[in-house]
């Protein structure tokens, strides 16, 4: 059975970053040699299990002592310390010297491997989603995917941990994928090149009636501005009848990233708020006044891939009334976690808080509902020929003459913009639905619109 959340993500998903400064007094811990010293302290004996603590110690004792292979004490304290974090929740975690720098990468959009989220399922590594434009979504892996072996090594038996550092690599290197796909009878086999993985989380495109279609594929530092700024250059340059916010498959992020995005769309109340034990997780966040869309129709796309940052804007426009939610139900990450530096080098990813959406509701294992239920599948037009009226012989001619229908050719970007709603059943519906929006709507000229 999948745990239901994503355990070791290649993205950072709901994260806030600590500064080193301002976290020694809470961290430290004072050791002392002396024991007696230890259990004549009241504060100590109160505060610290003294018998589970000799416990620890006495197999910590046996394990350098007796274990068939000698492992030095960094690695047992490095592997008590996991050990400890990996037992509270899937996202609380120990980052040594790599992973901590491979978290920092991800957060600004620019990491090694693949470009897939991944968790575990059963003993094998379960895809959770291929990342846009990436060498495994290109290579055809899919949302669903159980990954059995790499490179010939089954899967099972592994951590996670360890089978994501098999999938890393260096840039131009092959691995080859093994994996097990639903409504497939053999395994299917991908070799697919690693690369440097550049991740754009913002992705723009026109298409037809005049509606701005926004891929945000995570939530990195930048993507509330980049967002903003390819609305202000649509506001400027077209009648933009709405917006199309696609975050199916998207993991999260930066939690600052996804306060942006609702921000640009909403201009007053609650965007999201966090509450966790200690009085710095209880933050909440606002709208703020001056709004760049605050009447735009948007249409929010979500899916079982759309996890923690994406849901708190799901849910957040959700909340407001401020967008339709169309798609299937959302994967129900609710908490957030913070990275507190330990060291130059090493930090505690600790969950340390749950968000909540302006109504109060948690996502937390629960996720995101859809307004509008659409499962994905292809669009299928219908071949079916219909007689008019005008093709009977005699008919009465029309007196304001013949009516004729836009059937010339297209530009290059409109035959791209059909396919891809063509290839798309779910983008197909969230379209429909906003050029019905706009028909029903009264209409506004681009001029007196850019005055507002």
């Amino acid at each position: 059975m999948l745990r239901k959340h994503l355990l070791r993500p290649l993205i950072a998903s709901a994260v806030i970053f600590m500064p080193l400064s301002g976290i020694a007094e809470e961290t430290a811990v004072e050791i002392t040699e002396d024991q007696s010293a230890i259990e004549s302290s009241p504060q100590i004996q109160q505060e610290l299990p003294l018998q589970d603590l000799r416990t620890f110690t006495e197999i910590f004792e046996r394990i350098r002592s007796s274990y068939v292979e000698e492992v030095d004490d960094k690695t047992l304290f490095n592997n008590a310390i996991k050990g400890m974090l990996n037992s509270l929740d899937p996202h609380s975690s120990y980052l040594q010297e790599e992973d901590f720098s491979d978290l920092q990468e991800n957060t600004s959009g620019k990491f090694g491997g693949l470009g897939i989220e991944v968790g575990m399922e059963n003993g094998l590594v379960r895809v959770i989603t291929p990342i846009d434009d990436t060498p495994a979504q290109r290579a055809g892996i899919r949302t669903g995917d159980l990954i059995v072996s790499l490179d010939g090594e089954p899967v099972m038996g592994l951590s996670l941990s360890d089978a994501v550092e098999l999938m890393r690599g260096q840039p131009g290197t092959p691995i080859t994928l093994e994996v097990r796909r639903k409504g497939e009878s053999d395994l299917l086999s991908f070799t697919i090149e690693r690369a440097e993985i550049k991740v754009a989380s913002v992705r723009t495109e026109m298409l037809d009636g005049e509606i701005g279609y926004v891929r945000l594929t995570q939530f990195q530092e930048n993507t509330g501005t980049e967002l903003q700024e390819a609305l202000r250059a649509w506001k400027e340059d077209t009648n933009l009848n709405g917006v199309i916010l696609d975050m199916r498959n998207n993991p999260g992020g930066v939690l600052q990233a996804a306060v942006v995005v609702v921000d640009t769309f909403i201009s007053e109340g609650l965007i999201v708020y966090t509450e966790g034990r200690s009085p710095m997780s209880d933050v909440r966040y606002e709208a703020r006044a001056e709004t760049l869309m605050p009447d735009i129709p948007i249409v929010v796309l979500i899916n079982g891939g759309s996890a923690s940052a994406s849901e708190i804007v799901a849910g957040a426009l959700q909340d407001h009334s401020r967008a339709v939610i169309v798609g299937t139900q959302s994967f129900g990450k609710g908490s957030v976690q913070t990275v507190l530096p330990v060291s130059e080098t090493a930090a505690v990813k600790l969950t340390t808080a749950r968000y909540f959406t302006p109504d109060g509701r948690s996502i937390q294992a629960q996720g995101i509902v859809p307004d509008i239920v659409v499962e994905q599948s292809e669009v299928t037009p219908s071949e079916q020929q219909y007689y008019k009226e005008s093709d009977l012989p005699g008919h009465l001619e029309n007196p304001d003459g013949e009516v004729t229908l836009n059937n010339g050719p297209k530009s290059n970007e409109e035959n791209k913009s059909d396919d891809l709603i063509r290839r798309d059943f779910q983008l197909y519906e969230a379209h429909t639905l906003l050029r019905g929006v706009t028909i029903l709507s009264p209409k506004t000229s681009k001029s007196s619109a850019t005055a507002e």
